[in-house]
């Protein structure tokens, strides 16, 4: 097992360009405060925060990309799918890698990356280049989500990890929440590349508060050969199976080009999993989803950021549909649902070190089932439709932190970089099946006609079959939940806390 952290005098400083890849220490006056972890936590709250603005302030930009470039519609929606797929393609890779080489040294890094990513998008003089230019993004912000869960669960006392990683939840809800406002003000501020440029000085300030405030890395893994042969099955295993999510709903589930892309992803997969079973030092150690803690946690939070993007989705196709509310009136209805969970994200992460994950994991979704019934049953506009989204989300702030702890407790500090990556992946899959199969599920009930705009009722049967869908899939989390013990949230006894 390696260690790179003392964050204390006596290691000599690396020489030259060796300095560019060693943790620098934190100033003893930080190290030593006892508040030092929770600076940890509000240094990855910023990229948190970051990285779901990011993921939802280019939605708002799709008609002002449209006119500058004169794209189509598919043509414009690619600035979104690249940074998608090379962000879940390459977050869990990324993870492994922190685990040997050190997590502040990339996340401080991912956040140099995703500053020249969004500057290069900003000043992007064609599609193609601003399509380019977001896979760097992406690749930055991999570097970033890989290792913020991880640097809290390295920083925090057992005592308060479910507090960190409740304010850590509470920061992506609110960017999340803000994005479709911020980007709207800022397009009408300056135009649309000002949504890219806003990044670069959040950006700097992240960097140099990582530089300062993060611990270097402790319980790192022994440096051994990276899996690059598995990098090269698992990067287009995922791109495949994410292509064909983003698209099946519109080019077709039968296509020739979605088919193949399924196909791909299953062979690509199968091969990736033979080949980790294989080898002493696999990018990705399949002996975690044997701990049911763990792939219990993985497995219903799949499905709770299917339940959550769902919503997202869908709601405003509705309000606009069925009810001609405008994308400004239906962005602040919605809003109601992220600023729930992002209240709720705390308190939930504070209870959970008292009484486990398993009555909070469990009893977050069931409501959050509860008040998607309710949305389908009343299909309101208005002070109705506020409550049922804020019930839906109090649901999923009580689930998110007590499950993400126990994901991270349950696996060894020494791959919590990769148990991290896995984490974030499953949000990326999340978002694009939420996305994907609610559509389906509202096209199918409503019909062809229901999504051009022209037919309230069928917009409303739609509208209802696909909360009930989400529904269903939020009773499937909470059931699987419920597959975990009730122990308290801990860290693997196999990896006990340096002093």
């Amino acid at each position: 097992m390696g260690r790179l952290d003392v964050d204390r005098p006596g290691t000599p400083a690396a020489g030259g360009w060796r300095r560019l890849l060693t943790e620098p220490r934190r100033p003893p006056g930080i190290a030593d405060r006892p508040n030092a972890h929770w600076l940890v936590v509000a240094t990855v709250c910023v990229g948190a925060f970051m990285g779901q603005l990011d993921a939802s302030i280019v939605l708002v930009a799709v008609p002002s990309l449209q006119r500058a470039f004169h794209g189509s519609l598919p043509e414009v929606e690619w600035v979104s799918i690249t940074y998608l797929l090379a962000l879940v393609a390459m977050v869990t890779a990324v993870g492994r890698f922190a685990d040997m080489v050190g997590r502040k040294l990339l996340y401080i890094y991912g956040f140099l990356v995703f500053i020249v990513g969004s500057a290069l998008c900003g000043i992007a003089p064609s599609l193609p280049l601003l399509i380019v230019f977001r896979i760097l993004q992406a690749v930055g912000a991999a570097m970033l989500q890989a290792n913020s869960v991880a640097l809290i669960v390295q920083a925090m006392p057992d005592r308060e990890l479910g507090r960190g990683i409740g304010v850590q939840g509470a920061a992506q809800a609110l960017g999340l929440a803000l994005g479709p406002s911020v980007g709207g003000a800022l397009i009408a501020l300056g135009g649309w590349r000002l949504i890219f440029y806003v990044n670069v000085p959040a950006g700097l300030v992240g960097t140099v508060l990582g530089w300062y405030l993060l611990p270097r890395s402790r319980h790192l893994t022994a440096r051994v050969r990276f899996d690059w042969a598995g990098l090269a099955l698992f990067v287009p295993a995922v791109a495949a199976l994410t292509y064909a999510l983003s698209f099946g709903d519109q080019t077709g589930w039968t296509s020739a080009p979605i088919l193949v892309a399924l196909v791909a992803a299953v062979g690509l997969t199968a091969a990736f999993l033979v080949r980790e079973r294989g080898i002493p030092t696999p990018m990705v150690d399949l002996a975690l989803f044997a701990r049911t803690q763990f792939s219990a946690g993985i497995a219903s939070g799949l499905l709770s950021y299917l339940v959550l993007f769902g919503i997202l989705f869908i709601t405003p196709v509705y309000l606009e549909y069925a009810h001609h509310l405008g994308s400004q009136a239906s962005g602040l209805l919605l809003t109601a649902m992220p600023v729930a969970l992002g209240v709720t994200a705390p308190l939930a992460g504070r209870l959970a070190e008292h009484v486990g994950a398993r009555p909070l994991t469990v009893g977050g979704m069931g409501l959050s089932a509860v008040g998607l019934v309710l949305i389908a049953l009343t299909r309101d506009a208005g002070a109705a439709l506020v409550a049922e989204l804020v019930v839906a989300g109090i649901g999923l702030g009580a689930f998110t932190p007590p499950n993400n702890a126990a994901i991270m407790g349950s696996a060894p500090k020494t791959e919590s970089g990769v148990a991290s990556g896995l984490l974030n992946m499953t949000r990326g899959l999340g978002t694009t099946m939420g996305v994907a199969f609610t559509g389906l599920v509202f096209g199918l009930v409503a019909g062809a006609s229901a999504t051009r705009g022209g037919h309230p009722g069928p917009t409303a049967t739609g509208f209802a079959a696909a909360m009930i869908f989400l529904a269903a899939m939020a009773v499937a989390a909470a059931v699987l939940a419920g597959l975990r013990g009730n122990a308290a949230l801990s860290r693997d006894p196999t990896a006990s806390v340096e002093g």
